[in-house]
C-alpha cells in the first residue's frame, strides 16, 4: 500500500534528518535497517557503517565501497569517499520510496558489480510508467532523491518537501 510506504518513509526521513543535523550519515539506509516497533512506528537501526561528519578523522579510505548495493547513491558506488553526506542518504530514501512505490528497484544486476555499473550508469525508469497512480509531485520528489549528481537532490533528508510525500498519503 503506497500510503503506508509513504507514511513509513516520512518518519524515517524525519529520523534520518536528526541524524544529519547531528553530523551523522548513515550510508546504509535499505528497509532491512528500519525496524518497525510493536506501536507500528518505523526506527532506524544499524549505525554500523555511520560517518561523523565533524569527526578530525574518516576510517573509510578511498575507494573502498561501503553500504549496500541496491541502496547505494552514485558516489557511494564510485568509492568516493569525500563525496559522501546526508544526500548520500536522501538516494538511499529515494530507492526505498521507488521500490515501496512500484515493487521493483530504480538500478538492477545480477551481482553486486552489475549493480555498481547500473547506479552509475544508468537512469531508472519512470517510476509513473511503472505504476501510474503514483501522484506526479510524489514521483518529482522520488527523482530528485535519485539524482545522480549529489548537488541536484536534497541536501539532506530534513529538506525532503513533507507537503509532497503528504500527497501520496492521500487517495
Amino acid at each position: 500500500d503506497a500510503r503506508v510506504v509513504v507514511s513509513m518513509l516520512r518518519k524515517v526521513a524525519l529520523g534520518l534528518a536528526h541524524a544529519h543535523a547531528n553530523g551523522l550519515v548513515h550510508r546504509d539506509v535499505k528497509p532491512e535497517n528500519v525496524l518497525v516497533g510493536a506501536d507500528g512506528e518505523p526506527q532506524v537501526a544499524d549505525f554500523g557503517l555511520v560517518r561523523d561528519l565533524g569527526a578530525s578523522t574518516d576510517l573509510t579510505s578511498e575507494g573502498q565501497v561501503m553500504g549496500t548495493y541496491a541502496y547505494m547513491a552514485p558516489e557511494q558506488a564510485a568509492g568516493r569517499s569525500d563525496g559522501i553526506g546526508p544526500w548520500t542518504d536522501v538516494h538511499a530514501l529515494g530507492v526505498m520510496l521507488y521500490e515501496g512505490l512500484c515493487g521493483q528497484l530504480p538500478y538492477d544486476g545480477a551481482n553486486g558489480s552489475e549493480f555498481l555499473v547500473s547506479i552509475l550508469t544508468k537512469e531508472p525508469p519512470s517510476l509513473r510508467e511503472r505504476n501510474p497512480a503514483v501522484p506526479e509531485d510524489l514521483e518529482a520528489v522520488t527523482t530528485k532523491c535519485l539524482e545522480k549528481e549529489p548537488s541536484r537532490r536534497y541536501l539532506d533528508a530534513g529538506a525532503l518537501p513533507q507537503e509532497h510525500m503528504d500527497h501520496g498519503l492521500r487517495g
